[in-house]
C-alpha cells in the first residue's frame, strides 16, 4: 500500500506463467489418465508416463532458461534504480558465496521443515494441509523476505521473479528430477499422480496467476484478492478429511 501502483516486466512474468501451466497440464496427465482408465497409483502405466513427462518437463526448463538468458534476454532486463551504479561484487566471489548461503538455507530449511511438519501433525493438521500449506510457507520462508524486501523498495521485477520463477523450478526441474532419481537412490519410484484435488487447485493456481500477470502492473487489491484465493485453498485443505485427500 505504500505505492500507488507497481508495474513489473511483462515478459518475465508471462514465461514463468506460461512454463507453470505447461507443468500443471504435464502433472494433470497421469491423475486424469489413471482416472478414466481405473489403473492403480503405483502402476507400470503411470511410472512409464511419468517418467516421460519428467524429462519433458526438464527439457521445457532448460530451453526457458535458453529463451530467457541468451537468445531474448532483452526482454527481461529490469527496470533501473539508483542503487544499480553501485560496484557489484566480482563473479567468483558472488557465486561462490551463493553456493554456501544455498547449502546453508537449504540445512536450516530441512530442519526446521521437519520440526514444523511434526508439530503440524500433533495438531491433527491433515498431511495435504501440512504439504500445500505448512511446509512450503516455511521452506520457502528465505525467498519470502527477499520477496517481501524488494515488493517495499518498488522493485516488484524481482519480487515477481522469486515468487514465479520458485514455483517454475520446483514444478520443472526439481520434481522431474526427484521422479528420475527415485529409480536410482529411492526406496520405490515416484511418478507424477497426485491426489485429484490438489491438482484441480494447481491448475486454478496456475491460471489465476497467467490471468493477473498479463498486464505487467499491480495495485494492493489485486494482492488482497491472490490472498483470498490462497486462503480459500487453506481452508480446504484444512477441513477436508485426510481420508479424502488420499
Amino acid at each position: 500500500m505504500r505505492y500507488h501502483v507497481q508495474e513489473y516486466n511483462r515478459a518475465s512474468a508471462r514465461l514463468s506463467s506460461g512454463l507453470l501451466l505447461m507443468a500443471t497440464v504435464a502433472m494433470l496427465a497421469p491423475s486424469a489418465v489413471a482416472d478414466l482408465a481405473h489403473l492403480p497409483k503405483d502402476g507400470a502405466i503411470i511410472d512409464k508416463l511419468s517418467i516421460g513427462i519428467s524429462v519433458l518437463l526438464i527439457m521445457a526448463y532448460a530451453l526457458g532458461l535458453l529463451f530467457s538468458l541468451k537468445t531474448h534476454k532483452e526482454l527481461f532486463a529490469g527496470a533501473e534504480h539508483d542503487d544499480d551504479t553501485q560496484a557489484h561484487w566480482p563473479m567468483g566471489l558472488a557465486v561462490g558465496t551463493l553456493l554456501v548461503i544455498t547449502v546453508l538455507v537449504a540445512l536450516v530449511s530441512e530442519i526446521f521443515v521437519e520440526s514444523v511438519q511434526k508439530a503440524a501433525e500433533t495438531f491433527g493438521m491433515s498431511p495435504a494441509f501440512v504439504g500445500f500449506i505448512i511446509v512450503s510457507l516455511v521452506g520457502a520462508a528465505a525467498e519470502f523476505a527477499v520477496a517481501f524486501a524488494a515488493a517495499r523498495k518498488d522493485r516488484l521485477d524481482m519480487s515477481v521473479g522469486i515468487a514465479l520463477g520458485s514455483a517454475s523450478q520446483i514444478a520443472l526441474f526439481v520434481a522431474p528430477v526427484l521422479v528420475l532419481l527415485s529409480y536410482v537412490v529411492g526406496p520405490t519410484p515416484m511418478n507424477l499422480q497426485f491426489w485429484p484435488g490438489a491438482v484441480t487447485m494447481m491448475m486454478i493456481a496456475t491460471v489465476t496467476a497467467s490471468f493477473i500477470t498479463t498486464g505487467g502492473r499491480s495495485a494492493w487489491f489485486v494482492g488482497a484478492l491472490l490472498i483470498f484465493i490462497y486462503a480459500i485453498f487453506a481452508l480446504t485443505l484444512y477441513v477436508v478429511p485426510p481420508a479424502a485427500q488420499g
